[in-house]
């Protein structure tokens, strides 16, 4: 089976959940941007999540292709770095990487996308080294 989401960093960004943190990681990018700007739905959805987060984990890891791009690795980056594009360079996306280095993340936007978008981009790129 495949393990490509951690539980400990799914709690640990639960922690800081009522931002969408642990939703955004898990892929699911509707509910962490209701999250983010309900704060957790007034916190009773985030404390319902801290039950939730096994079955999130279980879900993104059947979802999501496993591969030598760590999906916990690119999170972290984006998360604490990702105005400086570091998560792109550790994907190996040199263009966009210095394109975000040099406009902090495309003046956020960029960093927007890829808050939506990061889980499919490391599972294409996992799954095209297959390919």
């Amino acid at each position: 089976m495949n393990n490509t989401h951690s539980k400990v960093v799914g709690y640990i960004l639960w922690i800081f959940g009522f931002m969408g943190a642990h939703r955004f990681y898990y892929g699911k990018p509707i509910s962490g941007t209701i999250y983010f700007f309900t704060l957790g739905v007034f916190l009773i959805g985030w404390l319902i999540d801290l039950f939730l987060i096994p079955s999130m984990d279980r879900s993104a890891d059947s979802t999501y292709a496993s591969g030598t791009t760590s999906y916990t690795m690119t999170w972290v980056l984006l998360t604490f770095l990702g105005i400086f594009g570091l998560h792109r360079f550790y994907m190996g996306k040199w263009f966009t990487a210095i394109l975000y280095l040099l406009t902090g993340g495309l003046f956020l936007l960029g960093i927007i996308y890829d808050y939506w978008t990061l889980n499919q981009q490391i599972s294409e790129k996992n799954s095209s080294l297959f390919s």
